[in-house]
């Protein structure tokens, strides 16, 4: 079943600013929770990630109906792909060293920003370039 297009948008930019803020406080806490919000993306596909909650309870209601659906597939895994960068940033944030904190957490607002301000998912591409690898392959 496909998903409405804009709330992985949505999700993108809430997680622009939450990784932002990361970055500008240095809050292993928010980065936490953006980990957290990965990770229930991951495993339930982004509209039963914290974000996905949101738009579809609070923003699509206020919206006219969807006219740009999406395979839920490729962002489920944009959200894997980010999780990975979370993970590593906590390690470096909170183990060291901080460099790899600061780095992974960037990586990772880089790619949410190109989603939120343009609508180009680097996860989903990866995801796109994955199944033509693995399809190839067999």
């Amino acid at each position: 079943m496909d998903i409405d297009a804009r709330g992985p948008r949505f999700g993108a930019a809430v997680t622009t600013v939450v990784l932002a803020v990361t970055l500008i406080t240095g809050s292993v806490w928010l980065l936490a929770w953006q980990t957290l919000a990965f990770a229930l993306g991951a495993a339930g596909g982004v509209a039963r990630s914290p974000y996905g909650w949101v738009f579809r309870k609070a923003v699509r209601p206020r919206l006219g109906p969807p006219t740009e659906f999406e395979a839920p597939e490729p962002p489920r895994f944009a959200q894997a792909v980010g999780l990975a960068f979370a993970v590593v940033g906590l390690i470096g944030w909170t183990a060291g060293p901080q460099w790899l904190g600061s780095a992974a957490t960037g990586c990772a607002l880089a790619a949410a920003f190109l989603n939120a301000a343009f609508g180009y998912c680097l996860g989903c591409e990866m995801y796109l370039i994955v199944r033509r690898v693995t399809v190839r392959a067999k």
